[in-house]
């Protein structure tokens, strides 16, 4: 997380909102990218799992890895599900170690179909309030949209509208985070979740967060202007943020590699 850096530059959108723009300074760092790989692998299958999950496939865990649990390196659309589902991984590390929230990691362990998207909020968190006071209690959620390759398009404007879509898919996705603790009798972590299923009753704060991941090729500043997020449902608690950097597409096959020739 060192690496990614509030370059302190905002733009604003057309309907006069401030974008924070990041950027990730990765280097060839032998030691930190081995450990981001692990992290990373273990989002789709868990290290003290593998050797069971390999056990009667024929398999290598290298093998198993790049033909069960990773998105296809050149197959499409196996790419662009690489990008994505690295935007959303990073989205949810930012919202962890930077903006401070609990974060559960249950979104790709269930992946049935590798070359496809999961379906759902694409990163939820939570932050608890230190004093007796739960309607203080935070639930943040983030739309990711990645564009690594190509000429760059208003993946920020996408990432707001589908954003305003998450009031309707928070209920959906907090009862599938729910149900994975539940089925490795994962209470405490259950109960967590179970606080904010309700907010009729047990009223908290709703935040919403919209990031465009984009290679610094793809970045140009008028078209994160010409963003609009008026018709956003929750425009008033609504964050927007780009995250770029130099070859990421690079980056992300080689964290791929790592995961699983490293595994």
């Amino acid at each position: 997380m060192n690496w990614l850096e509030n370059t302190g530059q905002t733009l604003k959108t057309k309907n006069g909102k401030e974008v924070e723009i990041w950027e990730l300074r990765h280097i060839q760092d032998e030691e930190i990218l081995s450990a981001w790989a692990r992290h990373f692998r273990n989002h789709y299958c868990l290290d003290s799992q593998i050797d069971s999950l390999c056990h009667g496939t024929g398999l290598t865990k290298t093998e198993y890895l790049n033909q069960i649990k990773f998105p296809d390196k050149s197959i499409s659309p196996g790419p662009s599900i690489r990008a994505g589902d690295f935007a959303e991984i990073l989205a949810a590390d930012y919202l962890e170690y930077v903006l401070k929230h609990w974060v559960p990691r249950t979104r790709y362990s269930h992946k049935i179909v590798r070359n496809e998207s999961m379906k759902g909020a694409d990163t939820i968190g939570f932050l608890f309030s230190d004093d007796d006071d739960i309607s203080k209690d935070t639930l943040t959620i983030i739309e990711s949209k990645a564009k690594y390759t190509g000429n760059h398009d208003n993946r920020l404007q996408t990432a707001i509208e589908h954003s305003g879509k998450d009031i309707i898919r928070k209920a959906e996705t907090l009862n599938a985070i729910k149900q994975r603790f539940l089925d490795k009798d994962d209470i405490d972590n259950s109960n967590k979740i179970e606080r904010f299923q309700n907010e009729a009753d047990n009223p908290y704060i709703q935040k919403f967060g919209a990031i465009a991941h984009l290679d610094t090729n793809n970045f140009t500043d008028d078209v994160i202007t010409a963003s609009d997020s008026s018709s956003h449902p929750n425009n008033t608690q609504l964050f927007m943020i780009v995250i770029k950097g130099k070859d990421m597409m690079k980056l992300v096959h080689e964290l791929y590699r790592r995961a699983a020739d490293e595994a």
